[in-house]
């Protein structure tokens, strides 16, 4: 190595490890809050995945370990777009499920990668290569603009203020690192970063590590994770001023008599079977501000996105009809469209997500149990 390029070499290793470090926090963190969870396992995942990109992303590594020991390396790197996209889904959408296809999305992404690298590195010259390159290419740009949109997705549904700013963040510097170090690798000779483009790599990733360590494993760690809310008016922290808890108490119970009365109006006027109810037509209608009603809805009534508010009102609207001798012979359509629900599938999906039972069964059981 040139003596001049060791400054930078040294800059480069220490954000490196850096990076491997904070990484190797938000993994074990998240998996020790909630290994069960699944935004915590595909976090966990990442950083993994992230890991393994940093080390084989570094000048030195890619100038001296040969393209077929680096082809696992740089198969996990390439499948990271898939574990962005992901992370970002489990992190922002509460009804993300984990699925067979997801892994097969992973394994179709680090399988091209490592099917150019051999191909590669054993000098083939296949009719198939300019193709498999292409879709290598393409698939972190793929996976980022899925990423946005996920991250985008029912934003002002959302009623978790930090976790709304979050996806301001993943959707601006995510985007954006991907994207920079996509064009720099097609620029480079051999898609290898040079010396300043690797350090820039590792910075950035720092930045946006280090912006996520801060939110995941703040002061509160775990309220951007779909975790049990803690129930309100709980026991106040005894290490603050009895005045401070008083104060506290007060406004909480203000807060609490608000978010039910709004409730209670909302089902009395039943506002929910509004066809295109919004959190910001909800809170036109009640007349307060919109920021004012998503905190009431997220902190007093428990709920961490408007669509689970309103579809919970539905269900229980739903409910009460179904087991009502009076409705026996209403159809369950009927009941779903009333009810604010715009087709059959989705009302079964919820209903049985939330009792259990099709709405047939329930309905058969409640009226049993009245004979």
């Amino acid at each position: 190595m040139p003596a001049d390029a060791l400054p930078l070499a040294l800059i480069d290793a220490a954000l490196r490890g850096a990076a491997l470090a904070l990484l190797a926090l938000l993994g074990a963190r998240l998996l020790h809050a909630r290994p069960d969870l699944a935004a915590a396992r595909a976090a966990a995942l990442l950083c993994l995945g992230l890991g393994v990109q940093l080390i084989s992303s570094t000048p030195l590594f890619e100038a001296e370990v040969s393209l077929r020991w680096q082809a696992p390396l740089i198969a996990v790197s390439v499948g990271n777009a898939v574990l962005f996209w992901v992370f970002v889904q489990t992190l922002f959408n509460d009804e993300f499920r984990l699925r067979p296809l997801h892994v097969l999305l992973w394994c179709g992404a680090a399988g091209v990668s490592l099917l150019n690298c051999l191909l590669a590195a054993n000098g083939a010259a296949s009719p198939l290569l300019p193709y498999t390159h292409g879709l290598q290419r393409a698939m972190p740009l793929v996976f980022t603009a899925l990423s946005a949109a996920a991250a985008a997705a029912h934003w002002r549904g959302d009623l978790v203020e930090r976790r709304r700013r979050l996806r301001v963040f993943v959707v601006v510097a995510g985007g954006l690192y991907a994207l920079t170090m996509l064009a720099l690798r097609l620029a480079s000779p051999q898609g290898r970063l040079s010396g300043a483009a690797a350090l820039l790599d590792a910075a950035w990733l720092l930045l946006i590590l280090a912006a996520l360590a801060s939110a995941l494993l703040g002061l509160r760690p775990l309220e951007l994770l779909p975790l049990p809310a803690a129930p309100p008016g709980g026991p106040p922290d005894p290490a603050a001023a009895p005045a401070e808890v008083a104060e506290v108490a007060e406004v909480d119970a203000a807060e609490r008599a608000q978010a039910l009365a709004l409730q209670a109006r909302v089902r009395a006027e039943r506002l929910y079977q509004a066809e295109d109810l919004s959190l910001a037509s909800l809170a036109t209608r009640l007349g307060l501000p919109e920021y004012r009603l998503r905190r009431l809805i997220n902190q007093q009534l428990g709920h961490r996105n408007f669509n689970a508010f309103v579809n919970g009102l539905r269900l229980e609207a739903a409910s009460a009809a179904l087991a009502d001798p009076a409705c026996r012979e209403q159809p369950v359509l009927s009941i779903a469209l009333e009810a604010g629900f715009q087709s059959i599938g989705p009302f079964n999906r919820a209903f049985k997500a939330a009792t259990g039972l099709t709405p047939s069964e329930f309905r058969r059981q409640r009226l049993a149990a009245l004979r």
